[in-house]
């Protein structure tokens, strides 16, 4: 169980959640694991000279769900569609190979610090005649006991702080080798649970966000007179409105609208092997941390006549959405060099074994500057009949990470349309000159 004080309940509302996935080591590993109050946020936070990590509200949203991407250093992009391709391109669906799946995963958080924080996601799809696909997935995100006390250590309550979103969403199949979706999505963060801080009333976050995807899969190349399937992805995913806790914080904080493009290619070795390989481009489609001036002496940050903060490099922040959304790809501080800094890097390569057998590894490459997130993942999963079974395991190379030593699974139960049987009992193939591509959902 934890305790935190009612003097911290702002900053667990308005800044926990991010930290959770950037800055792991610092205040709130604090809070969560000892009580230790978390200060105010100071001027000099401001500036956050010496670092670009870019931080927004509901991370949770960013967490890889599934153990099979988990695997593969968590992406999936432009890997084969499955039953949790709407977190990742809904554009994949309309051509995944099976008429219908769903998964459930489940992913512990913090574990070698807190026991109960907790990741759980369920997604779904089912085709719709031949070009259509819908898809469905809801997350829920726990962050454990937690027991408010006053200032002077009085118990208020304990509570649950949560997060979930649901998301509904629909592909097309535009050609033989092409697809595109979009999807819908609901967000919940109650991380206050109605706490009055300050004399301010708290009050759960919501937001409305909606993905876009397109997905290309060609299973007719050759390599080395081998099949190949070749596949790209490109997405972008919550695209929404920002978020706030409470009507004194007017501006609100953005949610992680975030790009990703990637490919993959699998290769057929023969009638039992094959090995997939992939690279992930991922980034923030939030606008970057300015450099502010400070003073000579007292190192504050300085204010214009205008009662903002004076930007020495760098746009001011606070932007509508969309206008957001399309500056963070030049108003890094830094200029280009600062874009590039803010792409993460996921490369990966999965074998299958008769379809029946798996195993993955994959690294993950964030820069210093920009979070420095860095490892290594593991991955193995089992087919029988409709039945999957994923797990994953991460392993960190440079700073501590919420999912080290842990290990995520995923079930998953894939169904194939009916289809008409031959005197002979096989089952009669679908009409059409393309080759299926090379999947093993």
């Amino acid at each position: 169980m934890n305790t935190i004080k009612s003097s911290e309940i702002t900053i667990f509302a308005f800044r926990m959640n991010t930290m959770f996935l950037n800055r792991i080591q610092t205040g709130l590993l604090l809070a969560l694991t000892s009580g230790l109050a978390l200060a105010q946020p100071s001027e000099q936070d401001l500036s956050n000279l010496g670092s670009r990590t870019i931080t927004t509200a509901v991370p949770f949203l960013m967490i890889s769900p599934d153990a099979k991407a988990g695997g593969y250093a968590d992406q999936g992009v432009s890997t084969e569609p499955d039953a949790n391709s709407m977190h990742w391109n809904v554009g994949k669906l309309a051509l995944a190979d099976k008429d219908m799946s769903i998964a459930v995963s489940y992913t512990p958080w913090l574990r070698q610090l807190v026991p109960d924080i907790n990741l759980a996601y369920l997604g779904f799809y089912k085709k719709i005649g031949g070009r259509t696909c819908i898809g469905a997935s809801i997350r829920y995100f726990s962050l454990g006991d937690i027991t408010f006390t006053d200032n002077n250590g009085n118990t208020i309550g304990q509570y649950n702080p949560n997060e979930f979103a649901i998301d509904a969403g629909a592909s097309l199949k535009l050609s033989d080798h092409w697809s595109g979706g979009i999807a819908f999505r609901f967000i919940y963060s109650n991380l206050t649970l109605g706490q009055n801080v300050q004399g301010a009333a708290t009050n759960p976050g919501l937001a409305g966000a909606g993905d876009l995807g397109f997905f290309y899969q060609n299973p007719d190349k050759k390599l080395f007179k081998r099949p190949v399937t070749w596949r790209f992805g490109f997405s972008i995913t919550n695209i929404g409105n920002k978020i706030k806790y409470s009507e004194t914080q007017p501006d609100g904080d953005y949610i992680p609208i975030n790009l990703r493009f990637g490919t993959s290619n699998t290769l057929q070795i023969d009638k039992f092997n094959k090995i997939t390989i992939s690279l992930e481009l991922s980034k923030l489609m939030v606008p970057s941390n300015p450099v502010y001036e400070r003073d000579s002496v007292t190192n504050n940050v300085v204010y214009g006549p205008d009662g903002k903060p004076v930007i020495l490099a760098g746009m001011d922040p606070n932007r509508n959405v969309i206008a957001g959304m399309f500056s963070s790809l030049w108003d890094s501080p830094a200029g280009f060099e600062g874009e590039m800094s803010e792409f993460t890097i996921s490369s990966g390569a999965e074998y299958w074994y008769n379809n029946l057998f798996r195993a993955a590894f994959g690294f993950f490459y964030e820069p210093r500057v920009s979070g420095n997130r860095q490892y290594f993942t593991l991955g193995a999963g089992v087919r029988y009949k409709i039945f999957g079974l994923d797990f994953s395991y991460l392993i960190p190379t440079v700073q501590r990470n919420p999912l080290e030593h842990t290990v995520r699974f995923t079930l998953s139960f894939n169904f194939n349309s009916l289809k008409k049987k031959t005197s002979d009992g096989e089952s009669t193939p679908k009409k059409g000159k393309n080759k299926a591509p090379i999947n093993a959902n």
